[in-house]
């Protein structure tokens, strides 16, 4: 399905399928009189819930990415994310702000299967790009949100050898962000600090943790819980999130930075966790997606950390890891299958 926001009639359109009518319905919602749309949160990091966002925030906020990116009216977008949360439905306020002509794709882990045409914008998750690397060459400007981009991805986007003109960006946000207020290119120069946008201003607290002041889309100033190294007042590199800390014999590990070392070398999914230890208090347990293998045992072995309490005190394989709607790992579903097994 394509929607041309340049000529839109959306009495004139057909919304079919069920994703189809989902966003028919938020266009509708967006059309009303009402000033403000309702927005979901993941969940990934807490019970999801359910929000009101100010339309003019998110004009303001489709602006910011529309104008970094360069879109101009009549440019092609691709939709292949749930509207039920802010990343999907900031796509299509991005379409009717820019005038862009939106194709509607059922999300799914390879959303762009059918793409046979070159598009200027698209926005997906990591597992969606995982498996959609043949397809790249056909995006000019690609962000990638919902969870960080792994070491093991980046590589795998260096090898598809694309041109300078294809863009692809990795993203820092949430939904009180109204997606997302920060981008970090990875091609084609890639770089290790996120840039805010314009009017976007960055600091820390007390803890360490990255402090958001983003008037355009929240009045209020946002405390998150990202521990981050400031490089200056718009640039900044994310660490871990704080509640993800684990304390194992009075050190504190930062699961993130690790995963990232891990997926250097192998290609599945891993993430670290802490267990309760009575000794250490909590003991570092690395998870691998995957069938049990003592190649990938071996590898970690050979893996060279930074401090000996990086390595894992055990490892275990788990057939899927538990994810969000997004695709986000849930590493509080993650901790319940772990105990129900223990």
């Amino acid at each position: 399905m394509l929607i041309d926001f340049n000529n839109l009639n959306i009495n004139q359109l057909s919304f079919n399928t069920e994703f189809e009518k989902k966003v028919e319905t938020f266009l509708k919602e967006w059309m009303s009189d009402g000033t403000m749309v309702n927005v979901q949160t993941s969940g990934s990091t807490g019970v999801p819930k359910i929000f009101k966002i100010e339309k003019k925030k998110m004009i303001n906020s489709a602006v910011m990415t529309c104008n970094f990116l360069g879109l101009k009216e009549g440019d092609t977008a691709l939709l292949c994310l749930p509207v039920e949360y802010i990343s999907g439905k900031m796509m299509v306020v991005r379409s009717m702000e820019r005038k862009l002509r939106l194709i509607i794709s059922e999300p799914s882990l390879r959303p762009v299967g059918q793409l046979d045409e070159e598009i200027d914008f698209c926005a997906m998750t990591p597992l969606q790009v995982e498996n959609s690397l043949d397809k790249l060459h056909l995006i000019k400007n690609l962000i990638i949100g919902g969870a960080s981009v792994s070491e093991s991805l980046k590589n795998k986007i260096l090898q598809q050898g694309l041109r300078p003109s294809n863009r692809i960006f990795e993203t820092y946000g949430m939904s009180e962000t109204l997606s997302h207020i920060a981008l970090k290119q990875l091609l084609p120069e890639p770089e290790d600090y996120f840039t805010a946008f314009e009017n976007v201003s960055v600091s820390l607290d007390d803890r360490g943790c990255l402090t958001i002041f983003a008037p355009n889309v929240n009045a209020e100033i946002l405390q998150t819980n990202d521990l981050v190294e400031i490089k200056n007042k718009n640039q900044f590199r994310f660490l871990g999130r704080i509640d993800n800390v684990i304390n194992s014999g009075g050190a504190k590990i930062f699961p993130e930075a690790l995963e990232a070392l891990v997926k250097k070398e192998i290609s599945n999914e891993v993430v670290f966790v802490g267990i309760k230890d009575e000794s250490l208090g909590q003991k570092l347990m690395l998870v691998i997606e995957g069938p049990e293998s003592e190649s990938l045992r071996n590898s970690i072995a050979e893996l060279s950390f930074e401090k000996s309490f990086h390595r894992p005190k055990e490892i275990i394989f788990i057939n899927e890891i538990p994810r969000t709607p997004n695709g986000k790992v849930n590493r509080i579903e993650l901790h319940k299958i772990i105990d129900e097994n223990k």
